[in-house]
C-alpha cells in the first residue's frame, strides 16, 4: 500500500518534471530566433567565400596584366633601340653619300647605291617608330587593367573583412544570446553586400 509521504513525493516529482518540461520549452520558445541567427551566418559564409575567390581572380588579373604591360615596355624599348641603328647607320651612309658627291668624278653607281641605303633605314626607321609606339600603347592599357583590378582587388578586400566581422559578431551573438549582436552583425553583411555589388556592377573591370 503506497503511503501518503510516497504519494506526496510523487506529486512533487511529477510538478517538477513538469515545471522544468516547461521551463525547456519556454526557453527553446524564447531563443527560437538563434536558428534564424545560424542560417544568416550560413549565408554570410557563402557571400564572404564568394567575395575572397573574386578578390584573388582580380588580383591574379592584376599581376597578369602587370606582365603584360612589362612585355610591351620590352618591347618598345627593343623597337627604339632598333631606331637608334638604324639612325646611327643612315648617318653614316649621309656621310659617305656626301663624300661620294664631292668627288671629282662622282661614282652615279655607287651614289645610287648609297641612296638606296638611306632611304631603307629611313623606312626602318619608321617602321620601328610605329611598331614602338604601338607597344607603348598596348603598355599602357595593361596598365590602366592592372590598376582596375588591383584598385577592385582592394575594394573586395572591404567587402570580405566586413563579412569575417560579420560572422564573428554572429558567433559572439550565438554564445552570449543578446540580439543586439545579431542585428549588428546583418547590417554590416548588408555593408559587405553592397560593397560587394559595388565592385562587380560599378567599378570597370
Amino acid at each position: 500500500m503506497i503511503q501518503t509521504s510516497d504519494l506526496d513525493e510523487l506529486k512533487a516529482l511529477v510538478a517538477e518534471l513538469r515545471a522544468e518540461h516547461v521551463a525547456q520549452k519556454e526557453k527553446e520558445k524564447r531563443e527560437r530566433w538563434t536558428r534564424y541567427v545560424s542560417l544568416s551566418m550560413v549565408v554570410v559564409a557563402v557571400l564572404s567565400a564568394v567575395a575572397t575567390l573574386r578578390g584573388g581572380g582580380f588580383s591574379t588579373r592584376n599581376l597578369k596584366e602587370m606582365n603584360e604591360a612589362t612585355f610591351n615596355q620590352t618591347q618598345a624599348s627593343d623597337q627604339w633601340a632598333f631606331y637608334q641603328a638604324s639612325s646611327i647607320k643612315e648617318n653614316v651612309c649621309e656621310i659617305e653619300l656626301d663624300h661620294l658627291s664631292a668627288l671629282p668624278t662622282p661614282d652615279a653607281a655607287a651614289i645610287a647605291k648609297m641612296k638606296a641605303k638611306v632611304e631603307k633605314y629611313e623606312k626602318t626607321k619608321t617602321e620601328s617608330t610605329a611598331a614602338a609606339k604601338q607597344f607603348e600603347a598596348a603598355r599602357e592599357a595593361a596598365r590602366k587593367r592592372a590598376d582596375a583590378a588591383a584598385m577592385n582587388s582592394k575594394e573586395m578586400g572591404l567587402a570580405s573583412t566586413l563579412f569575417q566581422v560579420a560572422i564573428a559578431l554572429g558567433a559572439m551573438c550565438l554564445i552570449v544570446k543578446k540580439k543586439p549582436l545579431w542585428f549588428a552583425s546583418l547590417i554590416l553583411a548588408a555593408a559587405a553586400a553592397a560593397q560587394m555589388a559595388y565592385v562587380l556592377f560599378f567599378l570597370p573591370l
